[in-house]
């Protein structure tokens, strides 16, 4: 029996989720065979941590679900053992990349990824806790349904699971590494508020994250495509287009990942910085691996606290911090799409040494493109005013320590890939507290 993991990875309030999640892993069993690993790693508050506890109880009973709820403390021991197995050279290093005390996209991630590998899964299908499901004639509809027909398959053999395959023949011997969609509702980036406001500032804000050198009609052509998703269309029928996937219109909150792809090369275990998880889709596209881009689009929305208080500080500042990362990782982007079809072995896996090699040369760039990215980002906020005005006072001051942290992730992303393959290896010989369901 094939296993795969279903995982949400969770620092709020999300019990409805989680229901209807444990649906989507109860509809893979059923039409798939499949057993599936429904992995919540869980991050937010004892209360809530409780209420999403009651929520998985709830599930209905499902042979071939496996439910795991893993709140900080388990997801520590767990990584601890697996470090030491692994024989790392500076484990307390490891082990802060893996779970550090803030926010990281991709470290929440990479640990999905290791305990997937402990798991026995060969793919993993990432949610979101601020994503629903779309509905037809009243059913939800599963994206997981397009990622178990295709994931692992020879491109070739998946022809018959798409509507249209328009790959270059001489990739339909390698397989199906990737399977997404994107979402329809609110931005993916919480910057709509900053369109309605101001449009010329929303253009500057957006433009930033922008290779050094683009041009104006470049650009303008991001900022229009930008954390737009899949637009406004509801789900009516099924399209999905095998080829070099649509990177720009996969999202990770509806997004499945071949074990060949996440057990060679992690993600970015950058802290405070949004996107900091979207690595593999380059990957894939530009070691061209065949991938499937579908329209069973995820509902986004946008969860109160990142917009006022505290929360509204804390999203801005990720958002800072992911346009300082670009500098870092626009290079690696650039080398990964020149080497294209060499960043595989003779057998369609990916090779991770040039990836670091890469990561560790980009830590060496010139900084003066993000000095001017504060720069501009302080002008753009303090003309909206308001709320935008108290947030670049906040992020004044923390300019040197933002542009540190920006160099140390990309050096931290370099260190890990040469860690992972290790880490990997540990995980499959490490147990996993099981509850069937």
């Amino acid at each position: 029996m094939r296993d795969v993991c279903l995982t949400l990875p969770t620092n709020r309030a999300c019990a409805d989720t989680i229901t209807a999640i444990g649906a989507e892993a109860a509809h893979a069993v059923r039409r798939f065979g499949v057993r599936v690993h429904l992995l919540v790693l869980d991050s937010a508050e004892p209360a809530d941590r409780a209420r999403h506890a009651g929520a998985l109880a709830g599930l209905p009973a499902v042979d071939g679900v496996v439910v795991h709820h893993l709140d900080e403390d388990a997801q520590r021991a767990f990584l601890r053992e697996v470090i030491d197995r692994s024989g790392a050279v500076d484990p307390d290093r490891l082990l802060r990349l893996m779970l550090p005390d803030a926010v990281s996209y991709g470290a929440c991630t990479n640990r999905a990824f290791l305990l997937a590998a402990a798991l026995g899964c060969e793919s993993v299908h990432r949610r979101d806790s601020d994503s629903r499901y779309q509905l037809l004639d009243g059913e939800p509809v599963f994206p997981i349904e397009h990622e178990l027909a295709t994931l692992g398959l020879k491109a070739a053999d998946a022809a018959a699971a798409v509507t249209e395959y328009t790959l270059d023949a001489a990739h339909a011997d390698k397989p199906v590494a990737l399977v997404g969609a994107s979402f329809v509702g609110e931005l993916s980036v919480d910057v709509g508020e900053i369109r309605e406001l101001d449009p010329e500032v929303h253009h500057d804000v957006v433009a930033l994250w922008a290779p050094t050198g683009a041009s104006e009609e470049e650009k303008r052509e991001l900022v229009a495509e930008s954390f737009t998703g899949g637009g406004t269309e509801p789900f009516t029928a099924d399209r999905a287009v095998l080829d070099l996937p649509d990177i720009w219109h996969i999202d990770m909150c509806n997004i499945g990942l071949h074990h060949e792809v996440y057990e060679r090369v992690p993600l970015p275990p950058a802290t405070d910085t949004i996107g900091s998880d979207y690595f593999l889709h380059h990957l894939v596209r530009d070691a061209t691996l065949p991938g499937v881009t579908h329209n069973r689009h995820i509902v986004n929305y946008h969860t109160p606290e990142r917009r006022t208080g505290p929360g509204f500080t804390a999203y801005q500042l990720r958002y800072a911090k992911f346009l300082l990362s670009m500098l870092y990782l626009y290079p690696v982007y650039s080398e990964m799409e020149a080497a294209g079809g060499a960043l595989l072995d003779e057998q369609h896996r990916v090779r991770p040494e040039p990836i670091a090699e890469s990561a560790r040369r980009s830590a060496a760039t010139d900084r003066a493109e993000n000095h001017r990215r504060l720069a501009e980002l302080d002008r753009c906020y303090r003309r909206l005013g308001g709320k935008y005005a108290e947030f670049a006072d906040h992020l004044a001051p923390l300019r040197a320590r933002l542009l540190d942290e920006a160099q140390t992730d990309i050096e931290d992303f370099a260190a890990l890939i040469d860690a992972w393959g290790p880490l990997v290896r540990a995980s499959r010989a490490t147990p996993v507290d099981r509850r069937p369901r």
